[in-house]
Parts: structure tokens; sequence; C-alpha cells
């Protein structure tokens, strides 16, 4: 027990972990505890996590709608980098860490807090990510991480816990069958039914898409609108950031779309099965780079493509608030100035197709690319000395062998 520690500021959930934490960090540390809950979009009822924080003796709890901050300033600029982790995860859990850690240490400090705390654990990613986020924002704070230095191990020694201090909490040995973290971009589902990546995941873990083969039998067509690079309509409707993402989970989730079930490299070194539900964000990202498609230069795209894995990985593994990462945001950023106009997509099945895009700044010329007659915009007996120069040191090598 730290003495010096007489206020600390928990990333509360309303879940059995952090209101096992909440009291036990009562009893370790003799310390007032702060509740906070970060609102990005899960499911949850406000009133009863405040009820239950107050229960087990928080202080203090504070519940902030952070949606619209964490689509607007985190996702989307995600999503102008095309950031995918691995070549399938969209990095829907991932992205939440930033904002929440950036709010825990401003938290801490509105409050004259010592220390934050939180509930993940000890093999996870989720404790790198906290954690490097805070020490980012505030080098000096202390990080308390029981799942790192407690006794208990497991959901059944959390729930004899809960028994033992008499802490009122919904939950029984035998559920859920997975764990579950949920934000308005994703929901993640790890561990217990889902360890073994052999066996298929169970249909009923799926909340948020259809079965793609109960979908709907007929194509839906929507259209999005880009400015630099972020998305501002849907079907021409104007709409704020988390509201924009929250038209397209509805529209995606009911055709099917975002369901992923993937063996990732954890950064702690380990291999980790989940599955995944993006279903607005599976749209964004086809609908993004449609867009892209035609209003950037050829080089500018190949060099978003070439630093896109190492931003995604950034992402991944905690590295939001690095300089590294905000300069190659800035780079990002300075490539969307053009990326303005509409694409018209087909969502079918679990399917989402591009069917045409549109841009008062489109590079696209059809005069020039046409199989038919160019009017002399493009004369073909140039080709022949543009592949005479790039064939020189292919011939230069091939005489080496």
């Amino acid at each position: 027990m730290n003495k010096d520690i007489k206020k600390i500021i928990l990333a509360y959930s309303g879940g059995l972990d952090t209101s096992v934490i909440l009291h036990w960090l009562k009893e370790e540390y003799g310390a007032e505890v702060v509740a906070f809950t970060a609102d990005l979009g899960q499911e949850y009822d406000p009133s009863e996590v405040k009820e239950r924080a107050e229960q087990i003796g928080a202080s203090k709890v504070i519940i902030e709608n952070l949606k619209e901050e964490f689509v607007g300033n985190y996702v989307y600029p995600m999503f102008r980098a095309n950031a995918v982790y691995e070549g399938e995860y969209l990095l829907g859990t991932s992205i939440a860490r930033p904002l929440i850690s950036k709010r825990l240490v401003e938290l801490a400090k509105q409050e004259g807090a010592e220390a934050i705390a939180h509930g993940a654990t000890g093999k996870g990613n989720d404790q790198i990510r906290f954690e490097l986020g805070v020490y980012a924002l505030d080098p000096e704070i202390t990080v308390i991480a029981p799942w790192r230095t407690w006794n208990l191990k497991s959901r059944k020694d959390l729930l004899e816990y809960c028994k033992k201090h008499q802490i009122d909490i919904n939950a029984s040995p035998d559920e859920p069958l997975y764990s579950k973290d949920e934000n308005i971009l994703h929901t993640s589902y790890e561990g217990e039914v889902l360890e073994d990546p052999s066996v298929r995941a169970p249909s009923n873990i799926w909340e948020r898409t259809t079965d793609p083969l109960k979908a709907p039998d007929e194509e839906e067509i929507i259209n999005i609108e880009f400015k630099n690079g972020d998305p501002v309509k849907v079907n021409g409707k104007s709409l704020n950031p988390d509201q924009l993402l929250q038209e397209l989970n509805l529209l995606a989730g009911k055709n099917g779309i975002g369901r992923l079930d993937l063996v990732e490299n954890r950064f702690t070194g380990m291999k980790s099965r989940g599955c995944y539900e993006t279903p607005g964000g599976t749209i964004l990202l086809k609908a993004h780079r449609a867009i892209e498609s035609i209003t950037l230069d050829a080089e500018q795209a190949h060099l978003k493509d070439e630093i896109m894995a190492k931003y995604s990985e950034l992402i991944y593994k905690g590295f939001w608030w690095s300089p590294e990462r905000k300069s190659m945001q800035a780079l990002i950023d300075s490539t969307q100035t053009h990326v303005t106009g509409s694409v018209t997509l087909s969502l079918y099945k679990g399917n989402v197709s591009v069917v045409s895009r549109d841009s008062d700044y489109s590079l696209y010329d059809p005069k020039i690319v046409t199989f038919e007659d160019d009017e002399n915009t493009f004369d073909q007996a140039d080709a022949t000395g543009f592949i005479k120069i790039n064939s020189i040191r292919l011939k230069t090598n091939s005489k080496r062998k």
C-alpha cells in the first residue's frame, strides 16, 4: 500500500472486474476512489452504473458522453489512413483507448488524484495501451493495475470476492461464455468458447449484424459524401460524426456486413483469437478507399499504403500519443485536401461493393484512358521509349547470369 495515494481515478465499466477493483482499491489503499465511465457508444444503463459504483463506495461517479469526440477526433483520423492491422483488424478496441487515457489524466488533475487505475489484465494489449497513453500525457502519475498485483486469478475468484464483501453484481460463474468490449465503432468477443481457433464461433455471439445468409435478398444502395477525407453525409443527410457512424452501423448490420473471425498477434507476444463486428467501419473503409482512388495522386496513394501498416501497428500497440504517430498523421492529413466527393455502394448479404465514385477534384481523365479515339491526348508511340528506359537495368542484370 502506498500511503501517499489518497485519491484514485478508476476507469469503471460497471461490470464484474472493475466493481471488484473499486472495492479492492478502497481496502488496499484506504484511498478515495472516483469512478469514471466513458460513454463511447456501448450499451449500458448510466443510472445502474452510477448506483452500483456508489454502493460499492465510490466518492464520486463521473459519466461522460464522448461519442462525438471519439468518432471525430480518433476514428475519422484513423480511417483517413485506411488503417488495418495484419490485413484484417479495423482496430475498433485499440482506437478507443487513447481518448479514455486522455480523460483519465485530465480528471486526475481536475480531481487532485495521485493515481489512475484500470481493469485490464496482465496478458492483454489494453494494459499497455492505457498506460502508454497515460504516461505520454502525464509522466509523473502513478498507475495501478490490480490484475498484475492481487491474488485474484479468475472469474470464480472475483465472484467469491463479491460474495465475501457483499458486492451486488449480476453475474454467475457460468456466464458469459466469452468477454465482450464494445463501442460505437466495434464489438469484440474473446475468451472461453472462442479460445480454440479450430472451432467455429457460436452463431449466437453476434449482436450487431444479421447473419449474412438471413440478410435481405435485395441489395441496398447507399451514398456517402466526403469532405477532406472525412464522411459528412449519408444518403444526402448531413450528420455529426457519431450520428453518421451509427447510421452506417444500422445499414451495415441489417445487411450482415462487418463480421470478422481472426487470430492476431498481440503486443505481449502471444496469438489471440477474436471475433469482431465493425459494421459501419467496414463500409467506411471501402468508401474512403474508393474516393481516394480518383482524388489521390498515384505516388501519394502508394506512399499511404506503405506507411499504413506501421501506422496501424502504432495504434494497435498503444502509441497513439507518440511523436511518430503524430508525424505520420500530419503526412496522412496533408494528402486529404482533395479527398472530397461521393461514393455509391451496394450492400448485399455480408458484402459491400463500390458502384460508382465522383469528385470535382477527380484525377481520372476519360479522354486519356479511353480505348477509343483519344483525340491525340496520348501518343501511344511514346510508350516505346518509356519501356526502353525502364528495361535497361533488367537487361543489364540478365547479362550477369
